[in-house]
């Protein structure tokens, strides 16, 4: 169901509305702040950007999950010709730990005429606990470790993610204000311009009927009316049309598009506070842009996986020792290999490692080429950053001059006015100037939309966007 912004959308939009939106002759002020407050709350993609936090905190759960408790039980019965050759019970819990040490715990009772010795063990069950180490291959990080460490880089990742997703809309929303801005500023020229060309034609018009003006002034003052309301008419459907634009940008908080009221209309192109950009601030906070850093965890990453390769260079050398008890009372200090115990070492490895050395080969090259991308991406960044810099500067300058542009215009036509009251000018020189002044402050309009965007790409060029 289609709503309208400042009337439907949720609790939240009515207060924004009530309290921010700024009323004007019965039109409705949606100002940039504003907007961009819409938009960072509720857009689609300010919602992906978070679900991408969750994904990464889904993914280090996993992570962590490889060092749950594992609970375990196995029976195994064999009865032939009433016979019961074996009844083997078994049941336990292992428990990995972060320093790469397994702790277990067993429960054993078997029975059976045919049971082999070495499952034998007391009638009331046997109890044994101990723990198993690798002081080979995994002793400083093994699989779990490695996959627990990569994890927790990605839930990183993710937030730098976050952030890229989220400058990249603050850019697309800020292209689509300021044209939608734009459009209604060369829309009031165009009205100012039809306004000034109808009272003229009812001046001259009037002048005609008393015979102080030939018929052929009414015509001329007529074609420039007719041609007037054409560029208003085009101004008006590139306004709509940026309407539109504007409005793929609005949600609410029920994930429903909502969309302006008619006769919304921007803030003004030169309003607002003045435009200021510190080069130094964000030439020093461009070793944190998003792109930069998701390579930097892509380099973290691979790192962790080089230690893992190099870790199985290593022999694998296990160790697993459990003390054994019939029952679970305490057992003296010491008495572990002078009593009852089991223990056993695992030692193995490959004669070549061909497979072990290709795997390491391969992350390194992996590591150079990703240190190769980020050495390059810096560049690449700061000279966008002093490329959209310099921009700014020159929009600047050129509002500047336009500024004095527009002034002098403004003094001509002013100057051709009295020239035609005096009977020294005609119209079509008055209409020239006018047409001159109305180019030129759409040009005008179209530096001031320019500059406030090129604020924003400076911005996003350093890795700001919404972020302060």
């Amino acid at each position: 169901m289609q709503q309208r912004l400042g009337y439907k959308g949720g609790l939240f939009l009515m207060f924004l509305l009530l309290a921010n939106t700024t009323w004007s002759y019965g039109q409705e002020i949606l100002t940039y702040s504003d907007f961009l407050t819409w938009v960072r709350e509720f857009h689609p993609i300010a919602k992906q950007g978070d679900l991408t936090i969750e994904l990464g905190r889904q993914e280090l759960r996993m992570a962590r999950g490889g060092f749950d408790p594992i609970l375990y039980g196995d029976q195994n019965e064999k009865n032939y010709n009433n016979t019961q050759y074996y009844n083997k019970r078994e049941a336990g819990i292992v428990v990995p730990t972060m320093a790469g040490v397994e702790f277990k715990g067993t429960f054993e009772q078997n029975a059976g005429v045919y049971l082999n010795r070495e499952n034998t063990v007391p009638q009331v069950g046997l109890l044994a606990a101990g723990a198993s180490i690798n002081l080979g291959e995994g002793l400083f990080i093994d699989r779990r470790r490695a996959a627990l460490r990569q994890a927790q880089i990605f839930a990183n990742a993710t937030d730098e993610e976050r952030k890229f997703l989220l400058n990249s809309l603050y850019l697309d929303a800020t292209f689509a204000y300021w044209d939608w801005a734009k459009a209604y500023a060369n829309l009031e020229v165009f009205q100012e311009g039809v306004s000034l060309a109808e009272i003229r034609f009812e001046a001259i018009k009037s002048s005609f009927e008393f015979g102080d003006l030939p018929a052929i002034d009414t015509v001329e003052a007529y074609t420039q009316v007719l041609n007037r309301m054409i560029r208003l008419q085009n101004a008006e459907n590139v306004f709509f049309a940026k309407t539109q634009e504007l409005n793929v940008f609005l949600w609410d908080e029920d994930e429903t598009p909502i969309f302006l009221n008619e006769g919304t209309v921007p803030v003004g192109l030169t309003e607002g506070p003045v435009d200021l950009v510190d080069i130094t601030e964000y030439r020093e906070v461009l070793p944190s842009h998003p792109e930069i850093r998701l390579l930097d965890y892509d380099l973290e990453f691979l790192d962790v996986d080089r230690r893992w390769k190099v870790e199985q260079l290593k022999p694998i050398v296990k160790l697993n020792y459990n003390f054994l008890s019939e029952s679970v009372t305490p057992i003296e200090t010491g008495a572990f290999f002078q009593n009852d115990y089991k223990w056993g070492i695992t030692i193995s490895t490959p004669l070549l490692l061909r497979r072990e050395r290709g795997s390491l080969g391969v992350t390194k090259a992996k590591i150079n080429m990703t240190r190769y991308k980020r050495d390059l991406s810096v560049q690449k960044l700061l000279a966008t950053l002093e490329k959209e810099y310099n921009t700014f500067l020159v929009l600047g300058q050129q509002q500047t001059t336009f500024d004095e542009n527009i002034k002098g215009l403004e003094r001509l036509l002013e100057g051709e006015k009295i020239r035609f009251d005096q009977g020294e000018s005609s119209l079509f020189l008055i209409n020239a100037r006018e047409v001159a002044l109305f180019d030129a402050l759409v040009v005008l309009n179209s530096i001031n939309a320019d500059k406030k965007i090129a604020v924003s790409k400076v911005r996003v060029a350093a890795g700001l966007g919404f972020e302060e």
